[in-house]
């Protein structure tokens, strides 16, 4: 009887590690994504594969995942990031480089999808906004955005140069396709803060992403820049809210795999299922963030088609966040902008 315990005690124990490897941790910035990709991309893994998935939410702490990989105690296998950090983090060497043979293939990805150590989750925009209970013609253009006469009022925009800066020149007459070509000059940084400060009086600054589609609301602000995700999710709950799509700026966040993830091959599989077609429509029907598999869009009907940035329409006048961009003169310009801000 002894001898049968023991032996049912070893065979628990050697299954132990076959069990621990049914696991992965995905960590995620939370609030509505983390709900969307729960739906779309964590439940239907586990039933497809039995692999379960821890979800963790955090605040984009970078420095997480750093002590993690010098110290050899990575826990986390499969991690979102935004762009600047999935950039500097490739070249930290702080991720994993991503096999895109296991992922279908480059060509299946938006070219801005596909970098060295991450594959792009979802395209988002910064766009503008106002309340359509209280606006029934909003602005078309970011000149609008800038009319005071025409449309009196507040406007909501983020604390901080990024966007802001690309938004001026185009209320000034640049092209969005000229913006980064015209703002990386000495006249253009200064042409992109004269007409800034046109609008200055009339600024109301949110520093949250939560907070524009407040203002709008309450008519804190007749308009405001905004992610586009928030203005989904404030219409889901039945306000009636307006995106003005002309001169959005947008971006991607990626997944990434931590330098010694303790499931990197689970984490690819992961990586390669929440990136078909299939499971990206059905994360788009939850939030309105566009996929990046190049054939998730045919998925989608007309009316979710409506509300995302990736869509033809939507698309047409957008403008990429220049990573590089920011990266070689962002540290300047965001002095400059919170000693500009403060006077």
């Amino acid at each position: 009887m002894q001898l049968k315990t023991l032996v049912l005690a070893l065979s628990a124990l050697c299954a132990l590690p076959a069990l621990a490897q049914q696991q992965i941790t995905v960590v995620n910035f939370g609030g509505a994504n983390a709900n969307a990709q729960k739906k779309a991309y964590y439940e239907p893994f586990e039933k497809a594969t039995g692999t379960k998935v821890i979800a963790v939410e955090y605040n984009g702490e970078q420095a997480k995942i750093k002590a993690m990989v010098e110290t050899k105690k990575v826990t986390w296998d499969v991690v979102e990031v935004e762009s600047p950090d999935a950039a500097r983090g490739c070249d930290e060497g702080l991720f994993e480089k991503m096999d895109y043979s296991k992922l279908g293939g480059k060509e299946s990805f938006l070219p801005a999808a596909v970098s060295e150590c991450g594959v792009g989750v979802f395209v988002w925009s910064t766009v503008m906004a106002w309340n359509g209970d209280k606006l029934k013609d909003g602005p078309k253009t970011w000149a609008d955005f800038w009319d005071t006469k025409k449309f009196p009022g507040k406007r909501g925009m983020r604390k901080g140069a990024r966007y802001n800066l690309e938004f001026a020149l185009m209320a000034d007459g640049v092209k969005s396709a000229d913006v980064y070509k015209v703002l990386g000059t000495k006249e253009g940084a200064e042409r992109a803060f004269k007409k800034l400060t046109e609008l200055k009086p009339a600024i109301q600054w949110w520093e949250a992403g939560a907070q524009p589609p407040q203002f709008l609301v309450a008519g804190d602000v007749v308009m405001s820049t905004v992610y586009n995700g928030r203005i989904d999710a404030a219409n889901r709950e039945g306000k009636n809210l307006k995106i003005g799509w002309t001169g959005g700026i947008y971006d991607l966040d990626y997944w990434v795999i931590p330098k010694g993830a303790p499931n990197k091959e689970a984490s690819m599989k992961f990586i390669a299922f929440a990136s078909t077609p299939e499971a990206q429509a059905e994360y788009a029907k939850n939030i309105a963030y566009g996929p990046t598999n190049v054939k998730a869009m045919a998925k989608l009907d007309a009316g979710v088609q409506a509300n995302l940035p990736t869509s033809a329409a939507n698309a047409k006048d957008a403008l990429q966040f220049n990573l590089k961009f920011w990266a070689d003169q962002g540290e300047d310009l965001e002095k400059r902008f919170a000693a500009w801000s403060t006077n």
